[in-house]
């Protein structure tokens, strides 16, 4: 422990970087999620499908291979991040932090995806067919009737993709993100003694951010239980 002590500072950081992964992540993956819902229950079938193909591709490719993807792979087509750049402390948010996160977001909403599309189906159809009798398009079903209930329906399983997320934001170290992984490596080189101490620190704040996470959405699936 006393290395993680005497470094807390750098720990700090290092779980700043965490956090802002997954909280980056965590909203584009809610969004980008919400649109691929939207597009396997829409009318047309060839998005239906495209939606579908993307959710079954994504969800099965490990995570790693997405983050290789877009650190080697992408560069080559073009595809960069550049422009991204901004320095704030020790929280260097570059084109790696770019990268994972996009590789992050692509992934989880794909998990996003499925746990609203469970929401979305627990919605009874005479809802959807009532809205769409009073002259609402598709686009007001979705956004006025179906998935403000498919949201509060999803909760528990939502919770669930966004504990997955925060976990998965260690494998961002691998690529050169100075998250708690990655300082936790640097640590347990450099005081190779003190490896057992320095494993218990980062999986104690790691238990406490999850919990957090975990308290937080209890009390939103409280709030917006269904009677």
């Amino acid at each position: 422990m006393e290395a993680v002590l005497d470094n807390i500072g750098l720990v700090g950081w290092a779980f700043a970087h965490t956090v802002l992964l997954f909280l980056f992540s965590g909203v584009l993956s809610l969004l980008l999620g919400t649109f691929l819902v939207a597009l396997r229950v829409g009318p047309v079938v060839v998005l239906q499908r495209a939606a579908a193909t993307y959710v079954t591709v994504v969800r099965n490719t490990p995570l790693l291979i997405i983050l290789m993807f877009f650190q080697f792979a992408a560069p080559k087509l073009g595809v960069t991040f550049n422009f991204i750049d901004v320095q704030w402390g020790e929280v260097s948010m570059t084109s790696f932090f770019g990268a994972a996160v996009v590789s992050l977001s692509l992934y989880t909403s794909t998990f996003v995806c499925e746990a609203l599309r469970s929401g979305v189906n627990s919605v009874p159809l005479g809802q959807a067919e009532a809205a769409r009798a009073i002259g609402l398009s598709f686009g007001g079903v979705m956004s006025q009737v179906v998935l403000p209930q498919a949201y509060r329906a999803s909760v528990p399983p939502l919770a669930s993709v966004q504990i997955a997320l925060l976990k998965n934001t260690t494998v961002a170290g691998v690529f050169g993100v100075m998250e708690a992984l990655a300082r936790m490596r640097i640590l347990t080189n450099n005081f190779t003694g003190q490896k057992i101490g320095i494993f218990l620190a980062f999986a104690i704040v790691f238990v406490v951010l999850v919990e957090v996470l975990s308290f937080l959405a209890s009390r939103l699936e409280r709030r917006w239980r269904i009677a």
